[in-house]
């Protein structure tokens, strides 16, 4: 039988569709991102504005059309920062509820970052040593330390992307004052994730989603040197290519990241906040390897779903 999980997030809903045999792994059929962009214009004043509610409702009558053709014999969907912070989130999740019979659940932050967890261990080896997960949305940041058996602990930081795109509403290019503030602000807000860190001895950070899987593909695109290494479901990023691609990346204009390869349109605004965040994170701990996962919140939930069966 074929399972739907769609992921309504803050920039893109996520479709990955997952054929399940009894007694066997399950395998993707479909694995499709759609850009909605549900934040833009409102976000950060706690609305959907009424271009994103549309632009939501088409991607999810593009991904309905692609579940009835697949014949999916269930669907789950769940929603993440956007929706659960907007005042006319409820009224999202009750249209989508009316016109395509599909149930969301809203999640908080936490179930958030544990079912990250759940799909990055799927793809990227881990042992008994603590790591840091992280994966960076449009609405919310979630950082998981954790190792193969458990997860010590976990937090959801309302610091995505399109978050500080609204609040510090950088230049094109970005100056170094604004890099200044930004880096400021979030030495503000995530002085516990560097308790944390430092508790946990900290040495590997495994990036998930969008951003991360961004600075792969404009790696790879790159064609350096030094190779981008894999794994089944997930690449290793050598630091030194990420500190080069991070320093590319904030001395570009719009125009110029349009004709970056390996870089989606739809990531083009937001790609330099996520470098200069991920950027500060290596900066205030000890890490000293970074990888990449290619699985996070749907594979989690799929993984959870059939462990419960």
């Amino acid at each position: 039988m074929n399972i739907a999980v769609i992921d309504l997030g803050t920039n893109t809903f996520n479709l990955l569709i997952a054929e399940v045999l009894e007694n066997m792994p399950y395998s993707i059929v479909y694995n499709k991102k759609l850009p909605v962009k549900l934040g833009e214009g409102g976000l950060n004043n706690k609305t959907i504005t009424p271009e994103a509610f549309q632009r939501g409702i088409d991607a999810m009558a593009q991904h309905q059309k692609v579940i009835q053709e697949k014949q999916c014999t269930k669907t789950y969907a769940f929603a993440t920062s956007a929706l659960r912070s907007a005042q006319n989130g409820p009224e999202f999740v009750a249209l989508i509820r009316e016109k395509f019979n599909i149930s969301v659940s809203l999640i908080t932050g936490d179930r958030e970052a544990e079912l990250i967890y759940y799909g990055v261990k799927q793809a990227v080896p881990l042992n008994k040593t603590p790591v840091l997960i992280l994966d960076i949305g449009g609405g919310s940041n979630e950082f998981i330390i954790a190792n193969d058996l458990e997860i010590f602990w976990r937090k959801s930081y309302e610091l995505g992307i399109a978050r500080l795109l609204g609040r510090f509403n950088p230049s094109d290019p970005i100056t170094e004052i604004e890099i200044e503030a930004v880096r400021k602000y979030l030495k503000e807000e995530l002085r516990l994730l560097q308790d944390k860190l430092k508790k946990y001895k900290i040495t590997t950070l495994i990036g998930a989603s969008g951003s991360f899987e961004t600075f792969t593909s404009m790696l790879k695109a790159e064609d350096s040197e030094t190779e981008v290494g894999h794994y089944p479901e997930g690449n290793t990023i050598p630091l030194a290519d990420f500190e080069l691609l991070h320093n590319k990346l904030i001395r570009s204009t719009s125009a110029q990241r349009h004709q970056m390869k390996g870089l989606e349109p739809m990531r083009v605004e937001m790609i330099v906040l996520a470098a200069i965040f991920v950027k500060f994170v290596i900066d205030h701990s000890n890490i000293s390897e970074m990888k990449q996962s290619n699985f996070a919140l749907k594979e989690g939930i799929i993984y959870e779903l059939l462990n419960a069966i």
